[in-house]
This record gives C-alpha cells, structure tokens and sequence, in this order.
C-alpha cells in the first residue's frame, strides 16, 4: 500500500472516530482488514476495555471457508462475534469501520454479527 493511501485511512479513521464511541450498553464494534486476515472487536471506550473478539484467524475457525481474508471469512467472523456478544449479555452495538468502505468485508463483517443477533 502505497503512503498516502495509509495517511487517507488513518485521516478517515479519526474523523469517524470523533463521532463514534462506544459504552457498556453500546459498545463500539472495531475492524481492521489486512490482505491476509480480517479482525473485529467490541470496545467499551469509557472503560477502554475489549469485551469480545473474533478474527479469522483463530484455530477454531480455520478450513471453514475457501480463504481466512474474503467475504465468506468475514461473514463467519461477524456471526462469531455476534455469538460472543450475545455470551455476554450484549444485544447492541455501534458499529465503526475504521476508514474502510463500507463495501466487501467490512460489509460482509457487518452482516453476518446481524445475522448473529447483534443490532446495529
């Protein structure tokens, strides 16, 4: 990836960020998309504490899907961080995509902690 492609996230990612927080009712659903790999977390910011993770790289999740970065990898990611969520007694949250399109996986992560139960 080129410099100024990284810069432009991270411009994104900040100013998404003055607006997006998230709480113990409603905590912030985080994602971050490598070329191999594809993670989510669910942050309380006021405690600055991870409830639940998922990521497709987890040895409970590997031969699932063809791959462990594309859009069926990231749809199980989502459905598992929705059944961690709902583990914990969390229903809904915000949902903060870190200066990605909301396009692909990031749509696809989105989507399946939807279809897991998790109320954006």
């Amino acid at each position: 990836m080129a410099v100024n492609t990284v810069l432009a996230r991270e411009r994104r990612r900040a100013r998404v960020r003055k607006k997006v927080s998230g709480t113990v009712e409603r905590p912030r659903v985080s994602i971050f998309r490598s070329l191999k790999y594809i993670y989510a977390q669910l942050i309380d910011d006021a405690a600055g504490n991870t409830l639940a993770a998922a990521s497709s790289i987890e040895k409970e999740f590997s031969g699932q899907t063809g791959g462990k970065g594309n859009k069926n990898a990231a749809h199980e990611v989502g459905k598992l961080l929705a059944g961690r969520a709902a583990g914990k007694g969390i229903k809904k949250a915000v949902f903060d995509r870190s200066g990605y399109r909301y396009h692909g996986c990031v749509k696809e992560v989105a989507e399946g902690a939807r279809e897991g139960g998790l109320e954006f």
